[in-house]
């Protein structure tokens, strides 16, 4: 007896992102994505679509960004049986810390990672939520280059390509679920 599965077309899952206008400020179109954490179905295609797209970079360390970076690293570290490195903001971790101030576009802001984070000469894949202007992740990986990787790629669930954030990350191989 066989029983032959249906294939589905992969969900679209940029529209389970809600899109919030004026936040934080007048002008800013938000893109949340609270509501694709909370739809269990979309979030799962999230992940397995990512992790396709890590397994490709055979990483040997993933790096989350504080904070919604935590939610895609962390299970794509799971998944991957690797270490997971979170990149936090300034006073979160406990022990002797490189630090990277970066602009925002209302100040500045300053990112840590332990010291003995990562090994050298190891393959890291950087997750984050979102690629704006590129200021979080330039930070990001001049903190992992500290620790001489063999390469950095990067890895967003959403892109904002008008923001030009790609342009500032040229050396680096970028993939992104999903392009605004």
């Amino acid at each position: 007896m066989y029983v032959f599965l249906k294939r589905h077309k992969p969900m679209d899952i940029k529209d389970k992102i809600r899109i919030v206008h004026d936040f934080p400020t007048p002008g800013i179109q938000f893109y949340d994505i609270m509501t694709l954490l909370n739809d269990a179905e979309a979030f799962q295609e999230t992940i397995e679509q990512m992790l396709a797209i890590a397994k490709k970079y055979d990483p040997e360390v993933v790096v989350a960004l504080e904070s919604r970076g935590f939610f895609f690293g962390a299970i794509l570290a799971d998944r991957l049986k690797l270490p997971l490195i979170p990149i936090r903001k300034k006073g979160k971790l406990p022990y002797k810390t490189y630090q990277e101030t970066y602009l925002l576009e209302y100040g500045s802001a300053t990112m840590e990672i332990h010291v003995d984070a990562i090994q050298e000469n190891k393959r890291v894949l950087v997750v984050d939520d979102v690629l704006a202007t590129g200021g979080s992740m330039t930070a990001a990986v001049n903190l992992v280059s500290h620790f001489h990787p063999q390469n950095i790629n990067l890895l967003f669930l959403l892109e904002l390509e008008n923001l030009k954030g790609r342009k500032k990350l040229s050396k680096y191989t970028i993939d992104s679920l999903i392009l605004v």
